[in-house]
């Protein structure tokens, strides 16, 4: 494992999301907008590569990159269930207010809720883009992370 996987290492933003090593993580929506920190940030806290959306086996999380003008949100978080192992977590990253491709809260909380998931907390992850924390029941009641 590489010093930036060290859980003392809090100047890596993805600590924040609480992954752990040997986690496979699985990412939607990417584009060129995305924060590469981030992702690298993830990749050396799990000491993985992220999966595309061409991966088709069980993954332990889900990033999500969502934008306004990319279409149904609520679709692409029934989408992310896909692949996803029970008590996983599906973090949606969404513009920071005031940036294009911004997603307003309702939106979230209303997608969340009819694609069966719990919003339980948010936090600003990168310099441009606001993680929304989102659980399928099962996991929000076991606390599983």
């Amino acid at each position: 494992m590489s010093a930036t996987a060290d859980p003392a290492d809090k100047s890596n933003p993805a600590h924040r999301l609480g992954f752990t090593a040997g986690q496979v993580i699985q990412e939607l929506g990417y584009d060129e907008d995305c924060d590469q920190e981030l992702r690298e940030g993830v990749e050396d806290v799990t000491g993985t590569e992220l999966v595309d959306e061409d991966y088709d086996d069980v993954a332990d999380g889900v990033l999500l990159w969502h934008r306004e003008e990319d279409g149904d949100l609520t679709d692409a978080l029934v989408d992310a269930l896909d692949y996803l192992a029970d008590g996983g977590l599906i973090w949606l990253l969404t513009p920071k207010t005031g940036r294009d491709g911004h997603v307003e809260a309702h939106e979230i909380a209303e997608a969340a809720q009819t694609a069966g998931l719990s919003q339980t907390s948010s936090v600003a992850v990168a310099k441009d883009w606001a993680g929304t924390r989102l659980a399928s029941p099962k996991a929000a009641k076991t606390g599983k992370r």
